[in-house]
Protein backbone atom coordinates (compact mmCIF):
# COMPACT_ATOMS: atom_id res chain seq x y z
CA UNK A 1 0.00 0.00 0.00
CA UNK A 2 1.48 3.96 -0.66
CA UNK A 3 2.00 5.21 -3.88
CA UNK A 4 1.66 8.85 -4.56
CA UNK A 5 -0.13 10.69 -7.66
CA UNK A 6 0.16 12.12 -11.27
CA UNK A 7 -0.62 14.90 -13.64
CA UNK A 8 0.31 16.15 -17.00
CA UNK A 9 3.25 18.01 -18.65
CA UNK A 10 0.90 20.83 -20.22
CA UNK A 11 1.64 24.37 -19.69
CA UNK A 12 5.19 23.92 -18.52
CA UNK A 13 6.13 27.45 -19.04
CA UNK A 14 3.53 28.71 -16.63
CA UNK A 15 4.73 30.60 -12.92
CA UNK A 16 6.76 28.85 -11.06
CA UNK A 17 4.56 28.17 -8.40
CA UNK A 18 1.59 26.72 -10.61
CA UNK A 19 4.29 24.69 -12.65
CA UNK A 20 5.78 22.76 -9.30
CA UNK A 21 1.72 21.87 -9.11
CA UNK A 22 1.30 21.02 -12.15
CA UNK A 23 4.71 18.40 -11.96
CA UNK A 24 3.38 17.18 -8.91
CA UNK A 25 -0.49 17.23 -11.00
CA UNK A 26 -1.75 18.14 -6.97
CA UNK A 27 -4.64 20.04 -6.78
CA UNK A 28 -5.18 21.85 -3.42
CA UNK A 29 -5.23 19.98 -0.07
CA UNK A 30 -6.50 21.34 2.89
CA UNK A 31 -4.17 22.15 6.04
CA UNK A 32 -3.21 24.81 8.73
CA UNK A 33 -0.32 26.68 8.03
CA UNK A 34 1.97 24.11 6.04
CA UNK A 35 0.87 20.76 7.56
CA UNK A 36 1.16 17.75 5.39
CA UNK A 37 -0.80 15.70 4.52
CA UNK A 38 -0.18 12.71 3.07
CA UNK A 39 -2.30 10.76 -0.03
CA UNK A 40 -2.74 7.07 0.72
CA UNK A 41 -2.35 4.93 -2.29
CA UNK A 42 -3.70 0.89 -2.53
CA UNK A 43 -5.27 -0.06 -5.95
CA UNK A 44 -7.40 -2.35 -3.58
CA UNK A 45 -8.48 0.51 -1.62
CA UNK A 46 -8.92 2.72 -4.36
CA UNK A 47 -10.92 -0.47 -6.58
CA UNK A 48 -13.40 -0.79 -3.80
CA UNK A 49 -14.37 3.34 -3.59
CA UNK A 50 -14.50 3.73 -7.06
CA UNK A 51 -16.60 0.77 -7.03
CA UNK A 52 -18.73 2.55 -4.18
CA UNK A 53 -18.79 6.06 -6.17
CA UNK A 54 -19.81 4.40 -10.06
CA UNK A 55 -23.22 4.50 -9.32
CA UNK A 56 -23.69 8.11 -7.56
CA UNK A 57 -21.56 9.46 -9.99
CA UNK A 58 -23.38 8.38 -12.87
CA UNK A 59 -26.69 9.38 -10.90
CA UNK A 60 -24.68 13.39 -10.96
CA UNK A 61 -24.11 12.64 -14.49
CA UNK A 62 -20.25 12.42 -14.02
CA UNK A 63 -18.57 10.26 -15.72
CA UNK A 64 -16.76 7.19 -13.25
CA UNK A 65 -14.07 6.76 -15.70
CA UNK A 66 -13.17 10.02 -14.98
CA UNK A 67 -13.67 11.26 -11.54
CA UNK A 68 -11.33 9.42 -8.76
CA UNK A 69 -11.79 8.87 -4.69
CA UNK A 70 -8.46 9.61 -3.17
CA UNK A 71 -7.96 8.89 0.47
CA UNK A 72 -6.18 11.91 2.74
CA UNK A 73 -3.81 10.00 5.68
CA UNK A 74 -5.59 12.44 8.14
CA UNK A 75 -7.48 11.53 11.34
CA UNK A 76 -9.85 14.48 11.37
CA UNK A 77 -12.89 14.26 9.12
CA UNK A 78 -12.53 15.75 5.99
CA UNK A 79 -14.53 15.59 2.17
CA UNK A 80 -13.48 17.90 -0.60
CA UNK A 81 -13.09 18.35 -4.01
CA UNK A 82 -11.23 21.10 -5.74
CA UNK A 83 -11.34 19.79 -9.53
CA UNK A 84 -13.61 17.76 -11.77
CA UNK A 85 -11.37 14.63 -11.69
CA UNK A 86 -11.22 13.83 -7.83
CA UNK A 87 -12.72 13.59 -4.66
CA UNK A 88 -10.62 13.66 -1.82
CA UNK A 89 -11.96 11.87 1.69
CA UNK A 90 -10.05 12.15 5.04
CA UNK A 91 -8.69 8.18 6.29
CA UNK A 92 -10.50 9.62 9.58
CA UNK A 93 -13.85 9.93 7.84
CA UNK A 94 -13.90 6.66 6.02
CA UNK A 95 -12.93 4.84 9.18
CA UNK A 96 -15.95 6.60 11.25
CA UNK A 97 -18.38 6.32 8.62
CA UNK A 98 -20.72 3.32 9.66
CA UNK A 99 -21.85 2.30 6.21
CA UNK A 100 -21.54 1.99 2.41
CA UNK A 101 -24.64 4.51 2.10
CA UNK A 102 -23.03 6.89 4.30
CA UNK A 103 -19.79 7.03 2.27
CA UNK A 104 -21.76 7.24 -0.79
CA UNK A 105 -23.20 9.95 0.50
CA UNK A 106 -20.37 12.09 1.18
CA UNK A 107 -19.10 11.31 -2.62
CA UNK A 108 -22.80 12.33 -3.82
CA UNK A 109 -22.71 15.75 -1.26
CA UNK A 110 -18.69 16.34 -3.17
CA UNK A 111 -19.61 15.22 -6.60
CA UNK A 112 -22.84 18.05 -6.84
CA UNK A 113 -20.33 20.78 -5.93
CA UNK A 114 -19.08 19.65 -9.46
CA UNK A 115 -22.05 18.83 -11.04
CA UNK A 116 -23.24 22.68 -10.10
CA UNK A 117 -20.18 24.66 -11.30
CA UNK A 118 -18.99 25.18 -7.66
CA UNK A 119 -15.69 24.08 -8.43
CA UNK A 120 -15.87 25.29 -11.83
CA UNK A 121 -16.14 29.35 -10.55
CA UNK A 122 -13.04 28.56 -7.79
CA UNK A 123 -10.58 27.32 -10.52
CA UNK A 124 -12.12 30.30 -12.96
CA UNK A 125 -11.14 32.50 -10.23
CA UNK A 126 -7.55 30.32 -9.82
CA UNK A 127 -6.94 31.14 -13.22
CA UNK A 128 -7.69 35.01 -13.25
CA UNK A 129 -4.93 35.36 -10.73
CA UNK A 130 -1.42 36.75 -11.40
CA UNK A 131 -0.21 33.82 -9.80
CA UNK A 132 -0.89 30.92 -7.99
CA UNK A 133 1.74 32.11 -5.68
CA UNK A 134 -1.07 35.36 -5.32
CA UNK A 135 -3.39 32.93 -3.95
CA UNK A 136 -1.33 31.81 -1.49
CA UNK A 137 -0.69 28.17 -2.83
CA UNK A 138 2.69 26.14 -1.37
CA UNK A 139 4.85 23.15 -2.41
CA UNK A 140 5.05 21.61 0.36
CA UNK A 141 6.05 18.03 0.89
CA UNK A 142 6.15 14.73 -0.45
CA UNK A 143 7.73 11.43 1.18
CA UNK A 144 8.51 8.38 -1.02
CA UNK A 145 6.99 5.61 0.75
CA UNK A 146 8.83 4.33 3.91
CA UNK A 147 10.58 0.93 3.98
CA UNK A 148 9.34 -1.69 6.02
CA UNK A 149 5.47 -3.18 6.74
CA UNK A 150 3.82 0.76 6.94
CA UNK A 151 1.35 2.17 4.31
CA UNK A 152 3.42 4.48 2.73
CA UNK A 153 3.05 7.55 0.68
CA UNK A 154 2.62 10.46 -0.09
CA UNK A 155 2.12 14.19 -1.03
CA UNK A 156 1.42 16.88 0.52
CA UNK A 157 0.78 20.83 0.23
CA UNK A 158 0.03 23.14 2.35
CA UNK A 159 -2.11 26.15 2.06
CA UNK A 160 -2.50 29.55 3.55
CA UNK A 161 -5.75 30.47 5.04
CA UNK A 162 -6.80 33.20 2.76
CA UNK A 163 -6.45 29.97 -0.12
CA UNK A 164 -8.18 27.56 2.49
CA UNK A 165 -11.17 30.26 1.97
CA UNK A 166 -10.91 30.88 -1.63
CA UNK A 167 -10.99 27.31 -2.78
CA UNK A 168 -13.13 25.28 0.24
CA UNK A 169 -15.21 26.92 2.19
CA UNK A 170 -18.76 26.63 0.80
CA UNK A 171 -21.46 29.00 0.84
CA UNK A 172 -24.62 28.49 2.68
CA UNK A 173 -26.44 28.49 -0.84
CA UNK A 174 -23.77 26.30 -1.85
CA UNK A 175 -24.01 23.78 0.68
CA UNK A 176 -28.22 23.98 0.19
CA UNK A 177 -28.23 23.23 -3.40
CA UNK A 178 -25.33 20.34 -2.78
CA UNK A 179 -27.70 18.85 -0.32
CA UNK A 180 -30.64 19.02 -2.51
CA UNK A 181 -28.84 17.72 -5.91
CA UNK A 182 -27.07 14.85 -3.29
CA UNK A 183 -30.56 13.84 -2.15
CA UNK A 184 -31.69 13.33 -6.03
CA UNK A 185 -28.63 11.47 -7.16
CA UNK A 186 -28.56 8.98 -4.06
CA UNK A 187 -32.27 8.40 -4.71
CA UNK A 188 -31.27 7.82 -7.96
CA UNK A 189 -28.73 5.42 -7.43
CA UNK A 190 -30.97 3.58 -4.98
CA UNK A 191 -29.67 4.49 -1.71
CA UNK A 192 -31.28 6.41 0.80
CA UNK A 193 -31.19 10.40 0.68
CA UNK A 194 -31.60 9.54 4.90
CA UNK A 195 -27.83 8.23 4.96
CA UNK A 196 -26.58 11.77 4.55
CA UNK A 197 -28.52 12.76 7.39
CA UNK A 198 -26.46 10.33 9.37
CA UNK A 199 -23.33 11.97 8.20
CA UNK A 200 -24.75 15.67 9.05
CA UNK A 201 -25.30 14.25 12.40
CA UNK A 202 -21.83 13.60 13.30
CA UNK A 203 -20.66 17.05 12.94
CA UNK A 204 -24.02 18.80 15.24
CA UNK A 205 -22.54 21.05 17.81
CA UNK A 206 -18.89 21.88 15.90
CA UNK A 207 -19.84 25.41 14.92
CA UNK A 208 -20.12 26.05 18.41
CA UNK A 209 -16.17 25.11 19.15
CA UNK A 210 -13.27 27.14 18.33
CA UNK A 211 -11.74 26.95 15.09
CA UNK A 212 -8.82 25.06 16.62
CA UNK A 213 -11.07 22.30 17.79
CA UNK A 214 -13.55 21.94 15.00
CA UNK A 215 -13.19 19.34 12.32
CA UNK A 216 -12.09 20.82 8.82
CA UNK A 217 -15.38 19.43 7.38
CA UNK A 218 -17.04 21.89 9.40
CA UNK A 219 -15.16 24.75 8.78
CA UNK A 220 -15.31 24.30 5.02
CA UNK A 221 -19.34 23.19 4.92
CA UNK A 222 -21.26 25.52 7.12
CA UNK A 223 -23.55 23.15 9.31
CA UNK A 224 -26.69 25.00 10.61
CA UNK A 225 -29.82 23.80 12.27
CA UNK A 226 -31.77 25.16 8.86
CA UNK A 227 -29.74 22.92 6.94
CA UNK A 228 -30.44 19.41 8.67
CA UNK A 229 -33.46 20.72 8.55
CA UNK A 230 -34.07 20.90 4.95
CA UNK A 231 -31.89 18.14 4.48
CA UNK A 232 -34.50 16.40 6.41
CA UNK A 233 -37.23 17.46 4.29
CA UNK A 234 -35.57 16.71 1.03
CA UNK A 235 -34.92 13.11 2.03
CA UNK A 236 -38.47 12.87 3.25
CA UNK A 237 -39.72 14.46 -0.20
CA UNK A 238 -38.05 11.85 -1.84
CA UNK A 239 -38.81 8.96 -0.11
CA UNK A 240 -36.50 6.38 -1.08
CA UNK A 241 -35.31 4.07 1.60
CA UNK A 242 -32.86 2.44 -0.40
CA UNK A 243 -32.05 -1.05 -0.84
CA UNK A 244 -29.84 -3.16 0.42
CA UNK A 245 -27.01 -3.62 -1.53
CA UNK A 246 -24.38 -6.87 -0.16
CA UNK A 247 -21.97 -5.96 -2.78
CA UNK A 248 -21.52 -2.18 -1.59
CA UNK A 249 -21.52 -3.38 1.92
CA UNK A 250 -18.72 -5.95 1.09
CA UNK A 251 -16.29 -3.13 -0.81
CA UNK A 252 -17.32 -0.44 1.62
CA UNK A 253 -15.75 -3.34 4.41
CA UNK A 254 -12.79 -3.95 2.39
CA UNK A 255 -12.05 -0.49 1.87
CA UNK A 256 -12.35 0.40 5.58
CA UNK A 257 -10.85 -3.06 6.95
CA UNK A 258 -7.72 -2.44 5.02
CA UNK A 259 -7.04 1.24 5.55
CA UNK A 260 -7.63 0.74 9.11
CA UNK A 261 -5.32 -2.14 9.45
CA UNK A 262 -2.41 -0.27 8.01
CA UNK A 263 -2.83 3.01 9.34
CA UNK A 264 -4.27 2.11 12.85
CA UNK A 265 -2.53 -0.18 15.50
CA UNK A 266 -1.92 -4.13 14.85
CA UNK A 267 -4.01 -4.71 18.08
CA UNK A 268 -6.90 -2.54 16.71
CA UNK A 269 -6.73 -4.60 13.26
CA UNK A 270 -6.73 -8.23 15.27
CA UNK A 271 -9.71 -7.21 17.42
CA UNK A 272 -11.75 -5.84 14.16
CA UNK A 273 -11.04 -8.41 12.22
CA UNK A 274 -13.45 -9.88 14.92
CA UNK A 275 -16.29 -8.26 14.04
CA UNK A 276 -15.55 -8.54 10.37
CA UNK A 277 -18.68 -9.39 8.17
CA UNK A 278 -16.53 -11.54 5.68
CA UNK A 279 -14.27 -14.54 6.32
CA UNK A 280 -11.72 -13.09 3.68
CA UNK A 281 -11.82 -9.44 5.03
CA UNK A 282 -10.84 -10.89 8.56
CA UNK A 283 -8.05 -12.91 7.05
CA UNK A 284 -6.96 -9.91 5.26
CA UNK A 285 -6.98 -7.65 8.72
CA UNK A 286 -5.18 -10.25 9.99
CA UNK A 287 -2.07 -10.97 7.88
CA UNK A 288 -1.31 -7.12 7.72
CA UNK A 289 -1.31 -7.13 11.37
CA UNK A 290 0.75 -9.85 12.08
CA UNK A 291 2.74 -8.53 9.35
CA UNK A 292 3.01 -5.34 10.65
CA UNK A 293 3.52 -6.65 14.00
CA UNK A 294 5.82 -8.30 13.00
CA UNK A 295 5.31 -11.85 12.63
CA UNK A 296 6.06 -12.94 9.37
CA UNK A 297 5.30 -16.57 9.54
CA UNK A 298 1.62 -16.02 10.61
CA UNK A 299 1.66 -13.31 7.87
CA UNK A 300 2.22 -15.25 5.29
CA UNK A 301 0.09 -18.44 6.12
CA UNK A 302 -3.15 -15.97 6.27
CA UNK A 303 -2.19 -14.22 2.87
CA UNK A 304 -1.51 -17.48 1.48
CA UNK A 305 -4.95 -18.48 3.00
CA UNK A 306 -6.51 -15.83 1.39
CA UNK A 307 -4.56 -16.11 -1.81
CA UNK A 308 -6.06 -19.63 -2.05
CA UNK A 309 -9.96 -18.57 -0.92
CA UNK A 310 -9.83 -15.57 -3.96
CA UNK A 311 -7.64 -17.07 -6.72
CA UNK A 312 -8.70 -14.64 -8.86
CA UNK A 313 -8.60 -11.49 -6.84
CA UNK A 314 -5.41 -9.57 -7.95
CA UNK A 315 -5.68 -7.37 -4.97
CA UNK A 316 -5.22 -10.01 -2.65
CA UNK A 317 -1.82 -11.20 -4.65
CA UNK A 318 -0.62 -7.50 -4.41
CA UNK A 319 -0.88 -7.34 -0.80
CA UNK A 320 0.74 -10.74 -0.97
CA UNK A 321 3.85 -9.52 -3.12
CA UNK A 322 4.21 -7.02 -0.96
CA UNK A 323 3.92 -8.73 2.10
CA UNK A 324 6.87 -11.35 0.43
CA UNK A 325 8.46 -8.77 -0.44
CA UNK A 326 8.94 -6.71 2.74
CA UNK A 327 9.56 -9.68 4.22
CA UNK A 328 12.57 -10.56 2.09
CA UNK A 329 10.96 -13.49 0.43
CA UNK A 330 11.83 -11.90 -3.10
CA UNK A 331 11.33 -14.43 -5.68
CA UNK A 332 7.64 -15.50 -4.21
CA UNK A 333 7.13 -11.64 -4.49
CA UNK A 334 7.76 -11.72 -7.54
CA UNK A 335 5.53 -14.53 -8.35
CA UNK A 336 2.49 -13.15 -6.60
CA UNK A 337 3.05 -9.38 -8.32
CA UNK A 338 3.25 -11.03 -11.58
CA UNK A 339 -0.20 -13.43 -10.85
CA UNK A 340 -1.39 -9.77 -9.81
CA UNK A 341 -0.44 -8.01 -13.14
CA UNK A 342 -1.94 -11.09 -15.13
CA UNK A 343 -5.17 -10.33 -13.29
CA UNK A 344 -5.33 -6.52 -13.62
CA UNK A 345 -2.66 -6.13 -16.53
CA UNK A 346 -3.80 -2.24 -16.78
CA UNK A 347 -3.15 -1.32 -13.07
CA UNK A 348 -0.21 0.81 -12.60
CA UNK A 349 -0.13 0.49 -8.73
CA UNK A 350 0.19 -3.27 -9.19
CA UNK A 351 3.11 -2.90 -12.01
CA UNK A 352 4.86 -0.54 -9.74
CA UNK A 353 5.34 -3.34 -7.04
CA UNK A 354 6.08 -6.05 -9.81
CA UNK A 355 9.07 -3.52 -10.78
CA UNK A 356 10.35 -2.91 -7.49
CA UNK A 357 10.32 -6.95 -6.68
CA UNK A 358 12.27 -7.36 -9.87
CA UNK A 359 15.34 -4.99 -8.81
CA UNK A 360 15.49 -6.67 -5.53
CA UNK A 361 15.89 -9.41 -7.24
CA UNK A 362 19.00 -7.96 -8.47
CA UNK A 363 19.72 -10.40 -12.20
CA UNK A 364 20.58 -9.24 -15.40
CA UNK A 365 17.72 -10.19 -16.88
CA UNK A 366 15.41 -9.07 -13.70
CA UNK A 367 16.95 -5.80 -14.23
CA UNK A 368 16.30 -5.63 -17.66
CA UNK A 369 12.83 -6.69 -16.97
CA UNK A 370 11.86 -4.54 -14.11
CA UNK A 371 12.97 -1.26 -16.27
CA UNK A 372 10.22 -2.38 -19.03
CA UNK A 373 7.77 -2.90 -16.08
CA UNK A 374 8.73 0.41 -14.42
CA UNK A 375 8.55 2.35 -17.77
CA UNK A 376 4.96 1.32 -18.49
CA UNK A 377 3.56 1.82 -15.10
CA UNK A 378 4.57 5.02 -15.65
CA UNK A 379 2.68 6.33 -17.93
CA UNK A 380 -0.17 5.15 -15.97
CA UNK A 381 1.21 7.04 -12.56
CA UNK A 382 4.29 9.28 -13.93
CA UNK A 383 4.40 11.19 -10.48
CA UNK A 384 4.32 8.63 -8.16
CA UNK A 385 8.21 9.17 -6.42
CA UNK A 386 8.55 5.88 -4.89
CA UNK A 387 8.31 4.43 -8.31
CA UNK A 388 10.27 7.32 -9.75
CA UNK A 389 13.29 6.31 -7.57
CA UNK A 390 12.66 2.65 -8.51
CA UNK A 391 12.96 3.36 -12.36
CA UNK A 392 16.14 5.67 -11.46
CA UNK A 393 18.15 2.85 -9.95
CA UNK A 394 16.21 0.82 -12.93
CA UNK A 395 17.98 3.16 -15.60
CA UNK A 396 21.44 3.56 -13.37
CA UNK A 397 21.34 -0.37 -14.01
CA UNK A 398 21.21 -0.57 -17.31
CA UNK A 399 23.73 2.27 -17.64
CA UNK A 400 21.26 4.93 -18.82
CA UNK A 401 22.83 7.61 -16.84
CA UNK A 402 20.98 10.82 -18.03
CA UNK A 403 17.85 8.87 -17.77
CA UNK A 404 18.67 7.81 -14.35
CA UNK A 405 19.34 11.72 -12.98
CA UNK A 406 16.07 12.37 -14.73
CA UNK A 407 14.02 10.19 -12.83
CA UNK A 408 15.84 11.59 -9.10
CA UNK A 409 15.37 15.21 -10.30
CA UNK A 410 12.05 14.23 -10.98
CA UNK A 411 11.55 12.95 -7.91
CA UNK A 412 12.85 15.39 -6.04
CA UNK A 413 11.08 18.21 -7.78
CA UNK A 414 7.78 16.48 -6.53
CA UNK A 415 9.59 16.19 -2.88
CA UNK A 416 9.91 19.75 -2.98
CA UNK A 417 13.72 19.70 -2.80
CA UNK A 418 14.28 21.98 -5.22
CA UNK A 419 17.99 22.61 -5.28
CA UNK A 420 19.26 19.17 -5.31
CA UNK A 421 16.07 18.82 -8.14
CA UNK A 422 18.55 21.23 -10.22
CA UNK A 423 21.68 19.44 -9.45
CA UNK A 424 20.08 16.42 -11.06
CA UNK A 425 18.26 17.82 -14.01
CA UNK A 426 21.54 19.71 -15.03
CA UNK A 427 23.23 16.86 -15.45
CA UNK A 428 20.28 15.08 -17.14
CA UNK A 429 20.15 18.02 -19.51
CA UNK A 430 23.45 17.28 -19.95
CA UNK A 431 23.67 14.07 -20.97
CA UNK A 432 20.47 13.58 -22.78
CA UNK A 433 19.73 14.40 -26.61
CA UNK A 434 18.25 18.14 -27.73
CA UNK A 435 14.62 17.85 -28.94
CA UNK A 436 14.02 14.85 -26.96
CA UNK A 437 10.59 14.18 -24.23
CA UNK A 438 13.63 13.68 -21.32
CA UNK A 439 15.98 16.14 -22.16
CA UNK A 440 12.62 18.80 -22.36
CA UNK A 441 11.36 17.58 -19.20
CA UNK A 442 15.01 18.38 -17.76
CA UNK A 443 14.82 21.91 -18.82
CA UNK A 444 11.48 22.55 -17.82
CA UNK A 445 12.92 21.14 -13.91
CA UNK A 446 15.52 23.90 -14.41
CA UNK A 447 13.41 27.26 -15.52
CA UNK A 448 10.85 26.09 -12.50
CA UNK A 449 14.01 26.21 -9.94
CA UNK A 450 14.99 29.42 -11.62
CA UNK A 451 11.53 30.86 -11.06
CA UNK A 452 11.14 30.13 -7.83
CA UNK A 453 14.57 31.12 -6.72
CA UNK A 454 14.11 34.45 -8.24
CA UNK A 455 10.73 34.86 -6.04
CA UNK A 456 12.29 34.16 -2.98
Amino acid sequence: MGHPLHGPRSALRAPAAMLLLLLAGLMLLPGAGLRAQTLLRDPDIEYSLNRLARPVLNAAGLNPGRVKIVVIRDSSLNAFVIDGRRIFIHSGLILKLGSAAELQAVIAHEAAHVANGHISRRLANMRSARTAAGLGLILSAITARAAGAEAGAGLAIGTTNTANRIFLAHTRAEEAAADQSSARYLARAGVSPAAMIAVLEMFRGQEALSVSRQDPYARSHPLTRERLTRARAHAAALKVRGRKDPDADYWFARARGKLGAFIRSPAWALREAGKAPNADIALMMRAIAWHRTPRPQKAAAAIGKLARMRPKDPYVFELKGQILLESRRVPEAVRAYERALVLAPKDPLIAAGQGRALLALDTPSANAKALKVLERARAGAPHDPALLRDLALAHARAGNAGQAALATAERLALMGQMKDAALHARRAAGLLPHGTPGRNRAEDILHATRQLARRR
